[in-house]
């Protein structure tokens, strides 16, 4: 095998995109969503390559996301959410429990899951990372769909040798 470098792939055309947005903290997370679908067309995903689906909160999302992905209809999911620290523990559990679900499903289906539920201390500091991190799930999404695809063309290529 040769030693080389993939340089990351931002083109979005043919790409397409399951999106689960939680409803609590609804206008943190219609923040994240409105900053995801300009960024997702700014880099050539089309419109009708994106299904958007919403969830009453971030201990949802991951039931959503595993059944997007067992349709085999997309090429890449996003989550976005916000958890913001209350007064009690419940903060640590919709925060632990929900990352882990998302991990757990991208890698039980093989599907890239760009993870951008917010757990912030304060409402405002969810509003302040809100367009960022919404506008990157979107690029997250993107770069590893085509980086995806270059490590399965590799294999095949090491296959067929």
């Amino acid at each position: 095998m040769t030693v080389g470098t993939y340089e990351s792939n931002l083109d979005g055309q043919g790409v397409r995109i399951g999106i689960v947005q939680a409803r609590f903290n609804e206008d943190v997370c219609h923040g994240l969503l409105s900053a995801c679908l300009a960024e997702l067309k700014h880099l050539g995903v089309a419109d009708e390559d994106v299904l958007h689906v919403t969830v009453p909160g971030a201990l949802e999302i991951p039931l959503a996301l595993q059944k997007m992905a067992q349709t085999q209809q997309f090429d890449a999911l996003i989550a976005l959410g916000a958890v913001i620290r209350g007064e009690t523990y419940h903060f640590e559990l919709v925060s632990n429990e929900s990352g882990a679900g998302i991990t757990r499903i991208g890698l039980d289906f093989g599907i890239p899951i760009a993870n951008a539920v917010l757990t912030t201390e304060t409402d405002e500091q969810a509003e302040v990372r809100m367009a960022e991190k919404g506008a990157d799930a979107a690029r997250v999404a993107v770069e590893m769909v085509n980086l995806s695809i270059a490590l399965e063309e590799l294999a095949e290529a090491s296959e067929d040798e």
